[in-house]
């Protein structure tokens, strides 16, 4: 599935429309299908991308067994008050990445969720930087609790945000 939006200027201001698919549809059986191969088929187009990807229009772009990567083009509609990127886009990207490096370790009957986010935002992101990108690796993995590290990079490899996430797996 290709990912598109329509934005738009209007007499009013700019126009962004997003669709989406039922979240249902979407959604983990994890009775069905380990992590790792669910994470696979979004990537892939398979399943379609949670709601929350296409409103902010990030998408998972690599994964494989304890880390998965998002990326996302910043746009003036992720915007602060001060024209930079909003810190909970980051916040967000952050934790799609390591909590999708968590949940690609997950068995057929396991899933997470994210307990404890902490984010350090090392320098603003402004339109212009092209596609950054968030990098999720796990840690540690226990049976009942998870830990990973993730990293926010624009395509040169420059540091934007780093941060570190808990994870409760549960059956």
């Amino acid at each position: 599935m290709e990912y598109k939006e329509d934005v738009t200027a209007s007499a009013n201001g700019r126009v962004r429309t997003v669709t989406w698919e039922d979240p249902q549809v979407s959604r983990r059986d994890a009775a069905a299908i380990s992590g790792l191969d669910y994470l696979v088929a979004i990537k892939d187009g398979r399943i379609p991308q949670p709601p929350a990807a296409r409103l902010l229009g990030y998408r998972l772009s690599e994964v494989e067994r304890g880390r998965a990567v998002f990326e996302l083009e910043p746009a003036e509609y992720h915007y602060n008050p001060f024209a930079t990127v909003h810190g909970g886009v980051t916040g967000t990207l952050l934790d799609s990445a390591m909590t999708a490096a968590v949940l690609s370790t997950l068995g057929v009957g396991l899933a997470c969720s994210t307990l404890e986010l902490k984010v350090n935002f090392v320098r603003p992101i402004a339109g212009g930087v092209g596609v950054v990108r968030a990098e999720g690796k796990v840690l540690h993995l226990g049976s009942s609790i998870a830990t990973a590290e993730g990293k926010l990079l624009d395509g040169a490899g420059k540091l934007y945000a780093h941060a570190v996430t808990t994870c409760a797996i549960v059956r």
